[in-house]
């Protein structure tokens, strides 16, 4: 049994509007002799990753520049959920928007919180097999985006050695050859 207890939140403040998420300065007592201290989280709304399987079992993958990392990355679709809008819809929106596939019937491989010590907003993660290429990348000015069939047996090797190395992708990726491996 646990002895670790729960913070009591006491108030917050605006620190930053970053566009695509805020920064706050929150306020809490500590459960052990009550003092106040200052933590700072990051807000934003929900986020939605989508494992994309062609008929042949190819993964629809992007390569894209991450201003974070200064290179270019190999992920899966995904991106914010917009409001009013479900996880699993935003998933496949974003599939369509920077691949070009149209997404049915997604399946969900969970949601996990991308990093506690920060955030507090959820992850959802998805795949749809038998994909369909319908049209064009819709980019944006901010995103561009190239399209890359990556074969489902390869993932263990990417992941593995590092080629991938976005945790969150990484991640959902491992659920999916998991998942996989286990309805095989």
């Amino acid at each position: 049994m646990t002895t670790i207890r729960e913070w009591l939140r006491l108030r917050s403040e605006p620190v930053a509007d970053c566009r695509v998420f805020t920064v706050e300065r929150a306020y809490a007592r500590s459960p052990i002799d009550g003092s106040e201290h200052d933590f700072y989280r990051i807000l934003s709304v929900d986020w939605a990753q989508i494992v994309p399987v062609t008929p042949s079992g190819d993964i629809v993958m992007i390569r894209q520049y991450r201003h974070g990392a200064e290179k270019v990355t190999l992920e899966v679709p995904g991106g914010l959920v917009d409001p009013g809008e479900a996880p699993e819809e935003a998933a496949a929106r974003e599939c369509l928007e920077e691949t070009g596939y149209r997404a049915t019937g997604l399946r969900s491989l969970g949601a996990l919180n991308p990093n506690p010590a920060l955030f507090g907003h959820r992850l959802h993660t998805f795949v749809a097999e038998g994909v369909e290429r319908v049209g064009e990348i819709q980019n944006s000015g901010r995103e561009h985006t190239d399209v890359e069939l990556v074969p489902a047996r390869e993932l263990p090797r990417l992941l593995s050695e590092g080629v991938i190395d976005h945790a969150l992708i990484a991640v959902t990726l491992w659920r999916y050859v998991y998942e996989s491996s286990c309805r095989g």
